[in-house]
């Protein structure tokens, strides 16, 4: 199980290649290795760029992470969270704080990455939620409101209620679906 966070946690001062080397050490049994040469740690810069690859960011495997704008950020920790191959991957507001054309583009990585694996995710954008996910749980004050598709949850009353205050109809043009 691998958690991302909401706020991104990359290593601004690291390369792209370096930050999915970090993710890939604790997979070839080389994480508490502090002082290893670096002709050991380039024996993972193939797997390195197959995943930055697999986030559209192979092309830039020689930039400073802090070099990047925020959302090819969150792609990076993507692939970095990857790299550990996870079987159950937490995402906590993947497309917070993102412009427009980012979360499209984080949207379509996290259903490409989704393949094979479980998904936990915590999200606030209905477009994203309706687009992505299978299964929609819409909690309020810690207690579950709702179950189901993201059709089904998106006309409960209970869930237009809490979240909308009125008509059926909010809650999906509210996510920019259609009912």
């Amino acid at each position: 199980m691998v958690r991302s966070f909401q706020i991104s946690a990359t290593f601004p001062h690291m390369t792209l290649l370096e930050n999915v080397r970090v993710g890939l050490q604790r997979h070839a049994g080389l994480a508490h290795q502090f002082w290893m040469s670096v002709q050991v740690l380039k024996r993972l810069d193939d797997a390195a760029m197959e995943f930055l690859d697999l986030v559209g960011l192979s092309a830039q495997a020689g930039q400073l992470a802090v070099n990047l704008p925020y959302g090819h950020k969150r792609a990076l920790e993507l692939a970095t969270t990857l790299a550990m191959n996870p079987q159950l991957l937490l995402l906590d507001e993947p497309t917070q704080g993102l412009g427009h054309e980012d979360v499209e583009q984080v949207t379509n990585l996290i259903q490409r990455v989704a393949k094979g694996r479980t998904v936990l995710m915590v999200e606030h954008n209905m477009s994203v939620i309706a687009k992505i996910c299978d299964r929609v749980t819409v909690m309020q004050r810690g207690q579950v409101l709702a179950e189901g598709s993201y059709d089904e949850v998106s006309r409960n009353p209970e869930v237009i209620a809490a979240y909308m205050g009125e008509s059926e109809g909010a809650l999906s043009s509210a996510a920019g679906a259609n009912p």
